[in-house]
């Protein structure tokens, strides 16, 4: 049965500083018996997004380049899957936020380019990153099969469904969420309680396990609300982190409950896909 470990971390300065405490994260993780090691959404820098500044482009990585080389090296010294999200510097003026997937023997297997682009006070996504177009793919690892979605992608039914009919057996979401100070009070704990239950929703529609992995502590205004969880199959949660604490939260993965699951609610075979077809339209008019 497969362990999966969550790095919700704080934010650093420095990539330099962020890349070596992560280090440390994922070698701990493992020594703990991890299998599956995730970081935060853009786990190097600071949530940047705040503003709109040309000059944080620069904090941008190839991808294949440097900093994946060293991941995947990282990854087979340790022996974990590790999914990591980064900043990627595609070509001139084009950049994707996106996730990198390697294998447990160091071998990056792919990339996920985050699909939904926010637009939000605080959350300025649209000024720096083009929207995916690897579509939704899933990498069979040593340790299952797995989907991988970043933060804004959580809210569509239709990304997690279609991971699902790829065969991921477990979802993955690296996100970067939190509270604005003029909206907590009044707002914040429903807020929460949207992101929080419409995950659950992906795991029971799907018949599959969702991590969600955020960031903790305050950066520029935002209050990230931590509290990474794992849900199984039934929507359960079966680990759950601290609001404001950096921590690594471990949650096992029984991929026989998925198949049992899905053989007791028989979700896709009972799904009617003559009828769909308004899905693929902006508005039902």
């Amino acid at each position: 049965m497969p362990r999966i470990a969550l790095l919700q971390s704080q934010t650093f300065i420095s990539k330099e500083q962020s890349l070596e405490h992560h280090k440390k994260l994922i070698r701990e993780a493992a020594a703990n018996g991890a299998n599956i090691v995730v970081t935060q959404e853009l786990f190097l820098t600071p949530y940047f997004c705040t503003v709109e500044d040309t000059a944080l482009f620069d904090l941008a990585d190839a991808m294949p380049g440097v900093v994946t080389d060293e991941l995947g090296k990282l990854a087979a010294e340790c022996g974990v899957v590790l999914v990591a999200s980064l900043f990627e510097h595609r070509g001139p003026g084009l950049y994707h936020n996106t996730a990198a997937i390697f294998d447990a023997d160091g071998r990056l297997i792919g990339m996920y380019r985050k699909n939904h682009i926010p637009q939000d006070p605080g959350f300025e996504e649209k000024f720096y990153f083009t929207p995916g177009d690897l579509g939704y793919p899933v990498w069979e690892t040593r340790y299952g099969k797995l989907g991988v979605l970043i933060c804004w992608d959580q809210w569509y039914p239709e990304a997690a469904r279609l991971m699902a009919l790829g065969g991921a057996q477990l979802l993955i979401y690296p996100t970067a969420i939190g509270w604005l100070p003029a909206e907590k009070a009044e707002l914040g704990s429903a807020q929460h309680c949207a992101w929080e239950t419409v995950q659950r929703g992906h795991a029971v529609a799907n018949g599959c396990y969702v991590a969600a992995v955020n960031r903790s502590g305050s950066h520029a205004g935002t209050e990230f609300w931590g509290q990474s969880f794992v849900a199984n199959p039934y929507g359960e949660i079966i680990a759950k982190a601290s609001v404001e604490n950096e921590e690594i939260l471990y949650g096992e993965v029984d991929y026989s409950a998925v198949e049992g699951f899905r053989r007791i609610w028989p979700f896709f075979r009972d799904r009617r896909i003559e009828t769909y077809n308004d899905v693929l339209k902006r508005w039902r008019d």
